[in-house]
């Protein structure tokens, strides 16, 4: 009988990769039919939303994010030109890589891994950690705790990914919650807070934006933003989700209640996670009270938002300050030696490659949507049923869809408001309710993408897989997003 078993195991891997290559080779002939019978100059039409469909359901098999997003990008480059994928492929890559954004992300989340990693090298970590749990004296406080600390930490979604899940992980561990809930709580702490507050990068960069497309007078954009505050009805409705559910009103939905089944039975973390975490053993030699030792953590958490709000909310610059500060403050207390400290700064950027790498696909992913024509096809096919009362919902919910497949919650938007605004100026709809809507699907997207910047960051924080994060919280960003579409019905009604 064992060698009944042993034979049987030999045999489901050859044909599930018998399978794999089946399917691989299908697909590629598949999309390369689509090119070949594609007429030059001709626009793709609905066909332009099959690499990302691809990318979708290739995720929810393989649970994958970085091999689906591309495996989508040479579908798509196949479809574009077929015989010259691998050029195409280099140049995409290159011209990605060479993107103010990506470089200005890599950098970020590599500096803010190299932080949290000498916070946690120096013992740091610990003492706040410690200092929680002499206060925190339930499972339902250390939940609402990361919540609040959460809704503090509103100047980017990156610093809170990573910032709040390194301050509160060793707390909710201790009282047995899962990491797929503490991703959860973070993410919702993230995109949807940072567009309620004016002084975050996300109002920053779409107050430009609104100036950009005559939305705002020069000077007025940020203004502007903030009259669609009240609108941002996403936001709104998934903080109050979040809130309930870290109160415990709301209970665990879907894939969640199994995670918190096995945290309740003492495992927080996921059986099958093996990614690299943002937790580092402590190496500091030199012992300090638990005071100073709180105090290590906290001063360079308020260095980095205070140094991001001087440097016109520049995370970048916030970080590289914080850094110097930091390494300044340990080396002179013993903690660590400069050796030590720069090991651990590389030992972070180490950490972050594989989240970055997913960023990076996502980007390309959208480089190929864009000369696909997605965004426009989409928009221009909603546009002829849109009225004043409807344009709210309809731009909530289409938008919505083209961020949840393309992970690109602020590139598609450069593409879709100049289609978007002479639209809504001529059915006459209430602008501020429309950016409201925009600014709702954006987050939206970032939030609930399985691929999202936002999605992995804060996996990669609270130390499980994005897939496992994505496919937990999927039950509670449905939920919110159902009651936000309701709520831009009757507003587009009643404002």
């Amino acid at each position: 009988m064992e060698q009944v078993i042993r034979a049987l195991n030999t045999i489901r891997p050859k044909r599930s990769l018998l399978l794999s290559v089946m399917v691989t080779l299908g697909a590629i002939a598949f999309f390369w039919s689509l090119s070949y019978a594609h007429q030059p100059g001709e626009d793709w039409g609905f066909k332009s939303l099959l690499p990302t469909l691809f990318v979708l359901s290739i995720a929810l098999i393989s649970r994958a994010p970085f091999e689906s997003l591309l495996t989508g990008v040479v579908a798509g480059l196949i479809m574009l030109d077929h015989t010259s994928v691998v050029t195409s492929l280099a140049d995409t890559l290159s011209a990605v890589m060479g993107n103010e954004t990506i470089i200005w992300i890599v950098l970020v989340c590599g500096l803010m891994g190299g932080l949290i990693v000498l916070l946690e090298k120096s013992g740091c970590l610990n003492s706040f950690s410690d200092w929680l749990k002499g206060r925190i004296k339930s499972r339902r406080q250390s939940l609402l705790t990361t919540f609040f600390i959460g809704l503090v930490v509103f100047i980017d979604d990156y610093l809170n990914c990573l910032a709040v899940s390194s301050s509160v992980k060793q707390v909710t561990d201790h009282y047995k919650v899962s990491r797929e809930k503490l991703a959860y709580i973070i993410d919702s702490t993230a995109a949807p807070m940072c567009i309620l507050v004016p002084v975050s990068t996300w109002a920053v960069f779409f107050a430009g934006l609104l100036e950009e497309n005559e939305l705002a007078a020069d000077g007025q954009g940020l203004a502007t933003y903030i009259s669609a505050i009240p609108f941002m009805v996403y936001g709104w409705v998934a903080l109050i989700l979040v809130f309930l559910v870290a109160l415990g009103v709301v209970g665990n939905l879907g894939a969640m209640k199994k995670a918190e089944a096995r945290a309740a039975s003492g495992q927080p973390k996921p059986l099958d996670y093996t990614g690299d975490t943002m937790e580092a053993a402590a190496t500091s030699h030199r012992k300090t009270s638990s005071l100073v030792g709180m105090l290590n953590f906290i001063v360079p958490m308020l260095i980095l938002i205070a140094a991001t709000v001087y440097y016109d909310i520049d995370l970048l610059k916030g970080v590289l300050v914080t850094l110097a500060i930091t390494v300044a403050m340990y080396y002179l207390q013993g903690l660590l030696s400069l050796e030590e400290q720069f090991k651990g700064v590389f030992e972070g950027f180490k950490v972050m490659l594989y989240p970055l790498s997913t960023v990076i696909a996502g980007f390309m992913l959208k480089s190929v949507n864009d000369e696909l024509g997605m965004t426009s096809y989409i928009v221009s096919v909603v546009a002829p049923i849109m009225t004043a009362e409807l344009m709210p919902a309809l731009v909530f919910v289409v938008m919505a869809a083209i961020v949840f497949g393309t992970a690109s919650s602020w590139g598609s938007f450069i593409i879709a408001i100049p289609i978007v605004v002479p639209i809504a100026l001529g059915v006459d709809a209430n602008m501020a309710l429309v950016i409201g809507a925009l600014l709702s699907a954006s987050s939206f997207g970032s939030h609930a993408c399985f691929f999202s910047d936002s999605t992995v960051l804060a996996a990669q924080g609270a130390g499980c897989s994005p897939m496992a994060h994505a496919m937990t919280q999927l039950p509670y960003t449905a939920l919110g997003a159902t009651l936000s579409f309701v709520l831009f019905i009757i507003l587009g009604y009643s404002v």
